[in-house]
């Protein structure tokens, strides 16, 4: 199993690291008014999406706003706010990330199921790292096979939690719908992609 390195200069926390991966937590990677900033800017200046997706027989709304970007130098029209993230997570992780998607949490309506990333799209050894912006919001991850262990990471501004590899394969994550006031979030999810095959990023 990789290792990821420590992040310098940052508190964090090590919740699973064992032989079905490694998930880590860091609850201020960036300052909170950098966090605000990059909200700021992300919610203005992106083109959100809202999808729609097959579901049990049916076309759905996802109940979320979504964008990606990718992560090339040559890329024109990538938001300043992402470029500086991306540094930021990649100077922290060692991992040059490829590919950014980004969801956008507009209350407690919106959120998303739990799934595992599909392994065959992203590059096996490298980790997925999720920073946060806005509204803190719990995330739900849960073993897929006994012991069945649960964790519930109240992701907050500025905080990116990263999970490696391994983890895809035994355990789900997702963002489930709360009836508690909350304000908007948006999520960036950054990945080393497969883009050889064609596939849609």
């Amino acid at each position: 199993m990789a290792q990821m390195p420590l992040f310098a200069g940052t508190s964090e926390t090590v919740l699973v690291n064992d032989e079905r991966g490694r998930i880590a937590y860091t609850s201020d990677l960036v300052s909170a008014a950098v966090a605000r900033a990059w909200f700021a800017e992300l919610r203005e200046s992106v083109k959100w999406e809202s999808l729609r997706r097959r579901m049990y027989d049916r076309d759905v709304d996802v109940p979320r706003l979504m964008a990606h970007f990718m992560l090339d130098p040559e890329e024109n029209g990538t938001p300043d706010a992402i470029r500086m993230a991306a540094g930021k997570v990649s100077a922290v992780t060692g991992v040059a990330f490829n590919s950014v998607g980004l969801n956008f949490y507009r209350d407690g309506r919106d959120s998303v199921a739990p799934h595992n990333d599909h392994l065959g799209e992203i590059v096996e050894g490298c980790p997925i790292a999720l920073l946060s912006l806005g509204a803190t919001r719990r995330m739900t991850i849960r073993a897929k096979e006994p012991p069945r262990r649960v964790l519930h990471v109240d992701l907050e501004a500025g905080s990116l939690l990263v999970m490696d590899h391994e983890t895809q394969r035994h355990y789900t994550h997702g963002i489930p719908k709360t009836k508690e006031p909350v304000g908007p979030r948006i999520s960036l999810a950054f990945r080393v992609r497969h883009f050889e095959d064609g596939g849609n990023p």
